[in-house]
């Protein structure tokens, strides 16, 4: 709460002296709604006792307003503030009114990157669903998010997939994969077929051969289709699509520009010595000619900027795989474009499996994206036949399962698990609000009116609620979306807690936990919309 944090600055500069940036912390509810550790921090910039500098603090802040008592001194100089039930319980019906200290910037964020002529695995299902929600936290925080992706439309795998296309009849996305999967094994099995897919190759990159440029722009066309289907099912939208067919000859221009500067010739390619700076060294441009990826990236980076030059920051999402590969090419960039660079920050996302044993890319073996919706679909609506929102259960099992882990970390996806109405699951958590939804329909309105003093339940459920504008707060800093999730889950059990134990419709005191109980669905509502989740009436 800034308030309570302002006069704690305030009480420190009138003491000591000094300006401090004091750090407001939710310790367990029998020792408070706040607690600070700034003792501990003034007491060794100044070289005193701590516990003596919090009581200091302590005396100082005894007749705050807003505290229901004065600060409790615990530990070696711990500050514990308890709000009065009046004050917390604004903050608590405040909740959903949050602050845009990211008011002005723009945000770019790339994420999803499915190749085209390939398939979409859930891989790139859980890039997709991640960097939505990060988006959407900057532009809550009063960003303008751009939402990007970048795809590999030129390579080998593109070669492979037009010869086949030469040899089989597309029409669709599953056609197309037919093509792919011939033209890549005869390229493991043909030499005369190799040397053709390796000409393809060139001509690709060249842009010279009007037959291969048709069979191409068909190919990209079928995939971004496909794409597309998937995209607009999981109400996921992109602003712009950067094609590495594009990025391929900036980052060439730029890293022939930069050799005897940033890279090096060696043996007909040019290369970055990482090795000389404790990082890996790699090619960027090949014996042939040809940009790898990392100077397609780099590319990719300056075609970003030209179209976004007033950007604050630049994040790009992948998976984990792709960190070293990361470091090498930001590096490489500080060198040529540092104010690019530092702008410029990758978020690595971990490997996905389902508890089947089926996976996403490292084996080549994906699953993919649109065979786990079906494959959730057909499992919500065989446990839950009679429901009206079946398709809103199933796209909320699908991105919560993939939120509520921490950004970085594998997951493995059990789908029994991701529909269920127990535990930490997204149908979960649409059916606490629905079942707050119904309990505010048996009242015939909501009355606003103060709140307070609480009963020990109800102070409960306030001051949890209350706690929402600073977990949005945290996932944005921290870009960590599963931080949401953790706390809506904590907050759907508090509440139960209260529902078990506090009776509202009905009660004497029906007036105030209907606030409360608004409250409460205004936040669960929010919190589900964050995370591009439904939050229905009825279940």
């Amino acid at each position: 709460m800034e308030e309570l944090r302002s006069a704690l600055e305030a009480a420190a500069q009138k003491l000591f002296d000094v300006d401090t940036d004091a750090e407001l912390t939710r310790p367990e509810e029998q020792f408070g709604d706040y607690a600070s550790n700034l003792a501990l921090q003034l007491a060794k910039q100044l070289g005193k006792n701590p516990r003596e500098v919090a009581d200091s603090l302590a005396s100082e802040l005894k007749s705050l307003p807003l505290l229901a008592e004065p600060p409790q001194v615990a530990g070696p100089g711990f500050l514990n503030f308890k709000l009065t039930d009046e004050k917390l319980a604004r903050a608590a019906l405040d909740a959903t009114e949050l602050a845009q200290p990211l008011k002005g910037q723009e945000i770019l964020v790339e994420f999803g990157d499915p190749n085209p002529f390939k398939e979409m695995h859930i891989g790139h299902l859980y890039s997709y669903i991640t960097g939505d929600t990060i988006s959407s936290l900057q532009e809550i925080q009063g960003a303008q998010a751009r939402r990007l992706s970048y795809h590999g439309d030129v390579g080998r795998q593109v070669a492979q997939a037009i010869w086949g296309m030469q040899h089989v009849e597309v029409t669709d996305d599953a056609s197309l994969g037919q093509a792919y999967a011939k033209g890549a094994q005869a390229y493991e099995d043909d030499e005369q077929a190799r040397a053709q897919i390796d000409k393809i190759n060139q001509h690709v990159y060249q842009g010279n051969d009007p037959e291969i440029n048709r069979l191409h722009q068909k190919g990209v066309k079928i995939s971004f289709d496909h794409f597309d289907k998937i995209l607009n099912l999981l109400s996921i939208s992109t602003d712009k699509r950067y094609l590495e067919s594009q990025a391929s000859p900036v980052g060439l221009s730029l890293v022939e520009e930069n050799v005897g500067k940033v890279f090096t010739k060696s043996d007909g390619a040019i290369i970055y010595e990482g090795e000389k700076e404790g990082l890996h060294t790699r090619v960027f441009i090949t014996s042939k000619g040809l940009p790898t990826y990392e100077t397609k990236d780099l590319g990719n980076a300056i075609l970003k900027d030209t179209d976004y030059p007033k950007a604050s920051r630049s994040l790009i999402i992948t998976g984990n795989e792709q960190s070293e590969y990361f470091k090498v090419m930001l590096t490489a960039l500080a060198k040529i474009r540092p104010e690019l660079a530092k702008k410029t920050r990758h978020l690595a996302h971990g490997f996905v499996s389902l508890s089947t044993g089926k996976m996403s890319s490292r084996t080549g073996k994906v699953y993919p994206a649109a065979k786990l919706l079906m494959d959730v679909k057909d499992a919500v609506h065989q446990q839950y036949p009679d429901s009206p929102v079946k398709k809103e259960v199933t796209l909320a099992a699908v991105k919560y399962a993939f939120l509520k882990h921490r950004l970085g970390s594998d997951i493995v996806l059990d789908i029994k698990e991701s529909i269920s109405l127990e535990g930490n699951s997204g149908p979960y958590l649409q059916y606490a609000h629905a079942r707050a939804q119904s309990i505010l329909a048996k009242a015939e309105k909501v009355t606003n009116q103060q709140v307070g003093p609480l009963e020990p339940g109800e102070r409960s459920l306030v001051r949890k609620i209350s706690e929402y504008p600073e977990v949005i707060a945290k996932a944005t800093a921290e870009l960590m979306p599963h931080h949401i999730c953790t706390y809506l889950y904590e907050l759907a059990q508090t509440f139960n807690s209260f529902y078990e134990a506090n009776r509202v419709i009905g009660d004497p005191r029906q007036v105030t936990r209907l606030q409360l109980v608004d409250a409460y669905a205004k936040v669960l509502n929010h919190g589900l919309n964050t995370l591009n989740i439904a939050a229905p009436n009825k279940m």
